[in-house]
Parts: C-alpha cells; structure tokens; sequence
C-alpha cells in the first residue's frame, strides 16, 4: 500500500512540475503585463499577456492565413484568459456593467471590433464560453502608421472616462469607459 502511495505521488509531483515548467516557457514568448486606470471615476485593471508580431500576418480574412482571422473570436493577449476588474459600474461602449472581474474576449474585423465580457475567469484562454457572456459591444478601430510588435493594451483619458485601448500591428480597437 505504501508503494502504490509513493508512486501516485510521485506522478502527482512529476505532473505539478510539468505544469509549472510548460506555464513558465509559454510566458517567456508573451511576457504578463497589467494596465489599469483610476481617472474620471473608472477605475480599471487588465492582467494580460504580451504575444509578438514576431513577423507574421496578425489580423485578415482567414484565406491570407492571418493569425487573427476577421470575425473569429480572439483570447485578446495570449496564455490564459485576459482578466478586466472594474471597480464600480460603468458603461462601456454606452452599455452598463456590474463591478467585478471578467474574461475579456474580442472580435477583431475590417473596421470594428466587439469586445466580449465573459463571466468566466481563471481559464486558459482558449477555453471560451459564449454562453457566460455578460456584454458584447462594437467598438471602432483606427490604423496607426507605425507597428507595435508587442500586444499591448493602455489607457487614455477622455471627458467622464478612459479610453481602453487594444493595440497590436497597425491597429488599435478603442474601447470608452464611461461612469454611470
């Protein structure tokens, strides 16, 4: 009985640390990153990871081999699932939120983005649930002449708010948070 005891264990452990090790290479390629925000009464915070261009095709028609097909929905950063907290409730893109924490998914297209807010929390980001989703909202995009190689998401302020913007290649999904 100690034998058999030694040895589950002993996977357990093996499968523990394999885990840790597959967990810490993966960030290594998309580094963890927070944005956050406490201006005009938002206050917001992102924990998310940073994937890289890395020379790729990143957003386009599923055809061109994008990285980010057009009408697909996306994780919006890498690894797990992008986590949003907000501090109070706002509106976002118009429509009103709770306070809480929420996955924070995306749909990235030619000329708008929906942004998704997701109940789940804590799950790899691949594992996507549309049926715990809690707000889908359009939002604009604009181009920027310039490539960010890095995913990255900041904020800017605006009048009752900050904006949230999602940038990566040339392109930038801008998402209003406004308070109620």
């Amino acid at each position: 009985m100690k034998k058999i005891l030694l040895i589950v264990l002993g996977v357990l452990a093996v499968l523990a640390l394999g885990f840790f090790g597959f967990k810490k290479y993966t960030k290594s390629f998309s580094p963890e990153a927070v944005a956050e925000t406490s201006n005009n009464g938002v206050n917001v915070k992102v924990n998310y990871s940073k994937p890289g261009k890395k020379g790729r095709h990143i957003f386009g028609r599923e055809q061109d081999k994008a990285l980010l097909p057009y009408g697909k929905v996306w994780r919006t950063g890498a690894n797990e699932a992008t986590v949003i907290e907000i501090g109070q409730g706002v509106s976002i893109a118009g429509k009103p939120v709770e306070a809480g924490s929420y996955s924070l998914y995306s749909i990235p297209d030619q000329g708008s983005w929906k942004i998704i807010l997701n109940s789940d929390v804590g799950q790899w980001g691949t594992e996507y649930n549309d049926g715990k989703n809690v707000l889908t909202v359009e939002v604009p995009i604009r181009v920027k002449p310039s490539v960010q190689e890095l995913f990255t998401i900041y904020f800017e302020d605006i009048p009752n708010g900050s904006n949230m913007i999602l940038s990566w290649d040339q392109t930038e999904a801008i998402v209003s948070f406004t308070r109620n």
